[in-house]
């Protein structure tokens, strides 16, 4: 892999809804040590729009994406999953570092095509767990992860997105109508728990009411932990917890962190693993574990 001078990183941005235009494009903008070198969509319009807001370039079509490739150092992308996934695979093949979102796939195969790619030309890859870079969050679980005895957690991701009269613009997502709480925010839970507990050495899972999945876990440290996952609750009944019991007795993960900040220290993240070559640990190849572990949940369901 190549290492770049301590000059900005040029960030193409792919994608162009919710996401991009809350999130990343924001944090992309005003980050120092980035130029955001252009943004790409689908919709020549929104990529305009999007462009134009943040000073920089728009690129449309087939040939646009490969023009914002070239113009860039790494790609940031904003798409569903599956988009996502032959697409980073292509960027990673042009030597170009990958700053990807969660799920990178809902399919093992398009998983490993982004991380073939991703080894072959030795691209630093960061996947956006929200949790993982958090200030609070990410704290707290660098300090669980540092004891031992934990015996047992509990995580309880529970949303409210599909509720009636839900006015989030995520809530009108294709993607996330299909594969539901499971694999939009099966990721965040499994990245707190892996680091902590050990990767899952067992899983089994159960079909909950509307969109709920509960998982039973076995991890590599001994623990057990067991998951809650849902998009589709009452909004009464919405809750984002994670509480570990042990020998240091019980830890509760702590709330806050806001999504442009989470996402800049992702980029800080990729910043740091382009300039030392050192891969970080929520790379693709975490990104991958991931999809393993959620398409054998979805397997066990049907």
């Amino acid at each position: 892999m190549t290492t770049l001078p301590a000059t900005p990183l040029r960030i193409g941005l792919v994608g162009t809804g919710p996401w991009a235009r809350n999130t990343q494009a924001p944090a992309l903008a005003a980050h120092p040590g980035v130029v955001l070198s252009g943004v790409w969509g689908r919709r020549p319009e929104a990529a305009q729009e999007l462009a134009a807001a943040h000073g920089t370039e728009a690129y449309t079509g087939e040939t646009g994406i490969d023009e914002l490739f070239a113009a860039s150092d790494a790609v940031a992308f904003a798409l569903p999953p599956d988009v996502q996934a032959p697409l980073a695979a292509r960027a990673a093949a042009t030597g170009r570092h990958l700053l990807l979102d969660k799920p990178v796939a809902t399919t093992v195969a398009g998983a490993h095509e982004v991380v073939r790619a991703a080894e072959q030309t030795g691209v630093a890859s960061v996947v956006f767990c929200t949790l993982r870079f958090a200030a609070d969050t990410s704290a707290w679980i660098a300090e669980q992860a540092a004891l031992d005895g934990w015996f047992t957690a509990r995580a309880e991701w529970i949303g409210a997105l599909f509720a009636p009269g839900s006015t989030s613009e995520y809530a009108a997502s294709p993607w996330r109508r299909d594969k539901g709480g499971l694999w939009d925010v099966g990721p965040h839970a499994l990245s707190v728990l892996i680091p902590v507990l050990g990767d899952v050495t067992e899983l089994t899972a159960a079909r909950g009411p509307a969109d709920t999945t509960h998982l039973v876990l076995r991890h590599t440290s001994g623990a057990s932990s067991t998951v809650t996952l849902a998009l589709g609750a009452p909004p009464a009944a919405v809750a984002t917890e994670i509480e570990l019991r042990g020998e240091q007795g019980t830890a509760g993960m702590p709330h806050g962190g806001d999504a442009i900040g989470s996402f800049r220290s992702a980029v800080d993240a990729l910043i740091q693993s382009v300039r030392t070559g050192d891969p970080h640990p929520c790379d693709v190849r975490f990104g991958l574990r991931l999809t393993e572990l959620l398409a054998e949940a979805e397997k066990q369901l049907a």
